[in-house]
């Protein structure tokens, strides 16, 4: 099977798309049909160093860039994608928001949840901001902690629900103005597509007194 180019995709878009409002039509990350519809960021560039404090784990990271393009599929093809800096206003509000920081999108896998006040999400210069307290005496975070040290994975993602967006008027970028994260995820993941983010995973012991700092940066 022949895969359409961006041109060839922003044709087939024009045709048969009726407005430019309307979302995209069997979004993901991938070509194949059935990949996630999440966007992700990529991790890099951790230090280790030493730090008092009592024994417990902070991460701090962009789950997702604003104001970025990165690559996406709909049902015609390639596209880009953009999230407006004002897209996560409206559901950060929600009194009830109920977010979990996951590994790989599994929701069984939770290391930490804002309606537990161990998650916080926020919007700052970079995107969305994700601030976590995590348990060092839960497996998750054993597990992942030193993939994270060794950059085996070294990758964020967010899953949500388009409210709002709009077409470009060539059909090769779609501008997402509104985004529902409410009982979606923030999620460290082995693969991603948004080009910039960064972050810190911060470990403190009382007995080994240690900081484990990762700055995240886009690829």
């Amino acid at each position: 099977m022949t895969i359409p180019d961006t041109a060839a995709a922003a044709a087939a878009r024009a045709q048969h798309v009726r407005q430019r409002a309307d979302r995209p039509a069997q979004r993901r990350c991938a070509p194949q049909a059935g990949s996630r519809p999440v966007a992700r960021a990529r991790l890099a560039d951790m230090h280790l160093r030493d730090a008092d404090g009592a024994a417990q784990v902070e991460f701090v990271g962009h789950a997702s860039v604003t104001e970025r393009a990165y690559e996406m599929w709909d049902s015609y093809g390639p596209y880009t994608e953009v999230i407006a800096a004002t897209a996560f206003d409206a559901t950060l509000t929600r009194p009830d928001l109920d977010v979990p920081l996951v590994l790989g999108h599994d929701q069984l896998r939770r290391i930490a949840r804002t309606t537990t006040g161990t998650l916080d999400l926020s919007i700052d210069d970079g995107g969305l901001l994700v601030t976590a307290r995590l348990d060092p005496a839960d497996a998750d975070v054993a597990y992942i902690a030193p993939k994270l040290r060794a950059r085996l994975v070294d990758e964020m993602s967010f899953a949500f629900r388009i409210e709002s967006g709009t077409w470009s008027p060539d059909w090769t970028q779609y501008r997402i103005d509104q985004v529902d994260i409410h009982r979606g995820d923030v999620a460290i993941v082995g693969y991603g597509a948004n080009p910039a983010t960064d972050a810190a995973l911060r470990q403190r012991d009382g007995r080994a007194r240690a900081l484990l700092e990762l700055a995240i940066a886009g690829g």
